[in-house]
């Protein structure tokens, strides 16, 4: 496990708390830091990150809001009899998807409520800022995991920009990794620019577009021209009944062709279709159609095939990026935190778009969160120097590591 400087506790916050990715992350957790499995997926547990001072992964406490009332253990035996955790995982850590369980609070609007945005907002910082409080906690990190939101359409807040502006208020950074709008809303930007708290996001990249974020500049590279790329996604589960809703597949696709506009410096034909087949469960499959032309304008196809669990890929992000963004917090970094751009489908802040980039962004920026201690000065140097002779030299406005 990556080392770290601090003892404290940390909190994570998560919006959507019963649902599949929280519920596997929270069980990931518990089982790692048991020793039960390997940190596999998890990019903060690989030897870049020793000594950036991330919060130890049993130092971290669960809680969260949802509107769902089915607890975290039976959610977590669900999901071992569809193959997502492993036989067995759920009764090794009863105990901790117990604890976590009892830290979940009410979310909402629910059908009926006549809270106004004010009274949602207020509840909802009031319960993570007792959340800190009663475990006496260094800090806490929200993250979004609620289920994709159509695009707002007027002015009043969506439940992910209640959920954001109450983390804010709560003295919480924000991680968005859903494409809803969260602290998108313009309404919230005063807000977001008086925090002086970090915030990462949004939407995570697990599968069809970490795919995409490698080809399209492979392409670029070898001046090959892409003439459409189509790509269609099959999938269960909570997101596949939410995604069901064209306003809501809509968002979710946006993030899916900006990362090709990005890559390749134009909008190729084509579109992505998400197919709702609920006995899929958690488990996706995402193919893409490449046609593009080569030397000589010889066309040319190249077809791919992506079969994962949409759970099992996002969960160690979430808790990767729950100990970046805390130690950002810790560290006194606020606003944007563009270097965390490599989990995101449409990330916040200035960043490269694919993912070799942004992968070095993400380390350049791990070594700016570390915090050498007496006599480190010098293994602490020498460690940096060897990885920037790994990585090569930083583009533009890259040198610092810190986000931009």
């Amino acid at each position: 496990m990556s080392a770290s400087r601090s003892e404290s506790r940390v909190g994570v916050w998560l919006i959507g708390a019963r649902g599949s990715v929280a519920t596997t992350a929270v069980a990931g957790c518990a089982a790692v830091t048991a020793g039960l499995h390997p940190p596999t997926g998890m990019v903060t547990e690989t030897p870049p990150f020793t000594g950036s001072g991330l919060p130890a992964l049993p130092s971290l406490v669960f809680g969260g809001h949802d509107t769902l009332d089915c607890p975290l253990p039976k959610r977590a035996e669900a999901l071992a009899a569809g193959g997502v955790l492993p036989p067995g995982l759920p009764s090794a850590i009863s105990a901790e998807l117990a604890a976590a369980d009892r830290e979940i609070r009410p979310g909402g609007p629910l059908p009926g409520d006549t809270r106004d945005a004010e009274r949602l907002i207020t509840a909802f910082a009031t319960d993570i800022q007792d959340f800190v409080r009663r475990h006496g906690l260094a800090r806490a990190v929200v993250v979004n995991l609620a289920s994709t939101e159509p695009a707002p359409t007027g002015g009043a807040l969506p439940p992910s920009s209640l959920y954001a502006a109450a983390a804010l208020r709560a003295g919480c950074p924000y991680v968005n990794f859903t494409p809803s709008t969260g602290l998108h809303h313009p309404a919230l930007a005063p807000l977001t620019e008086a925090s002086a708290l970090p915030y990462a996001g949004r939407d995570g990249k697990t599968g069809q577009t970490l795919l995409r974020s490698v080809l399209g500049p492979m392409f670029a590279q070898r001046a090959l021209t892409v003439r459409a790329w189509s790509g269609t996604n099959l999938l269960g589960g909570g997101d596949g009944a939410a995604l069901a809703d064209p306003a809501a597949a809509a968002a979710k696709n946006a993030g899916k062709e900006r990362v090709l506009a990005d890559t390749l410096g134009t909008t190729p034909e084509g579109e992505v279709h998400i197919d709702d087949v609920p006995s899929l469960g958690d488990w996706k499959t995402a193919w893409d159609h490449i046609a593009f032309d080569g030397f000589l304008g010889t066309r040319m196809i190249l077809q791919t095939t992506w079969q994962g669990c949409d759970s099992a890929l996002a969960a160690p992000l979430v808790l990767d990026l729950a100990r970046l963004t805390a130690r950002a917090h810790e560290t006194g970094l606020s606003g944007p935190l563009g270097a965390l751009g490599f989990y995101f489908k449409d990330p916040v802040g200035d960043g490269p778009s694919g993912l070799a980039e942004q992968y070095e962004e993400l380390i350049r920026f791990a070594r700016s969160l570390r915090a050498p201690g007496p006599g480190d000065e010098g293994a602490d140097a020498r460690q940096v120097a060897r990885e920037d002779r790994a990585l090569g030299p930083a583009g533009p406005g890259d040198g610092t590591g810190e986000p931009r």
